[in-house]
């Protein structure tokens, strides 16, 4: 049996302030540290094979936060595919190759794009444009905001990552934890669980809260048992 934990980047610094943040690149609020280090104190006991996070800061420190507090004597080290940063970044020792948790970034993580809402808080453009309009851009499964991806577009690109690169491996027993965003951790939940795209508006995936779902005999299974 493998062990798939998601987890949803803590508060970062527009969180806090109530701004569309999309693909902005911003980091974690002191309060989002803080939820970090909580989550890694529930996931301390996994014994984690590989990491995924987005492109995106706040997911990166999420899950690097966290995952220090694991007591897995493994180092976990961001793996640069290209560039001088691959070539540059070679482990010459074997027992120390063998020691890693290599994190991979992914854009097919990224929270899912604002368009023209970047930038704006959320409360004014509901004033601006109505709660119920700004409801169903957040909200709803095929309604996207102005010049905007909506959960579908997002499903688009998150789903078939999902399937391809990691599902293979929990098939071959590898723990993963996926530290991303909410909408494109909202697509994955709707992709595993089934859910229909009237249920997925009323699934939330607060920040710095760990998902946490056991794969065996190629299901995955929702549960808040956590494994070693």
């Amino acid at each position: 049996m493998a062990q798939l934990v998601l987890i949803r980047h803590g508060e970062s610094l527009w969180n806090k302030k109530n701004v569309f943040t999309g693909w902005v690149d911003v980091p974690l609020s002191s309060n989002g540290i803080i939820e970090a280090i909580k989550a890694g104190e529930q996931l301390s006991n996994i014994c984690f094979d590989l990491v995924y996070t987005s492109m995106q800061v706040r997911a990166i420190e999420t899950a690097m936060i966290a995952l220090a507090q694991n007591k897995s004597d493994k180092t976990l080290v961001i793996i640069h595919p290209e560039g001088k940063m691959k070539d540059w970044t070679f482990i010459y020792s074997d027992a120390m190759k063998n020691s890693i948790i290599p994190v991979y970034q992914d854009w097919h993580l990224n929270e899912r794009y604002y368009g023209e809402l970047q930038g704006k808080n959320k409360a004014e453009t509901a004033k601006e444009y109505s709660e119920e309009q700004v409801h169903l851009w957040r909200r709803s499964y095929d309604v996207p905001p102005p010049d905007g991806e909506c959960l579908k577009d997002t499903a688009e690109r998150t789903i078939p990552f999902f399937k391809e690169n990691i599902l293979p491996l929990l098939e071959k027993g590898k723990n993963i934890l996926i530290s991303a965003h909410g909408n494109s951790l909202r697509s994955i939940v709707m992709h595993i669980e089934n859910l229909t795209k009237d249920e997925v508006l009323n699934l939330e995936i607060p920040t710095g809260k760990p998902l946490f779902y056991n794969y065996k005999n190629g299901e995955l299974e929702k549960t808040t048992t956590k494994q070693k």
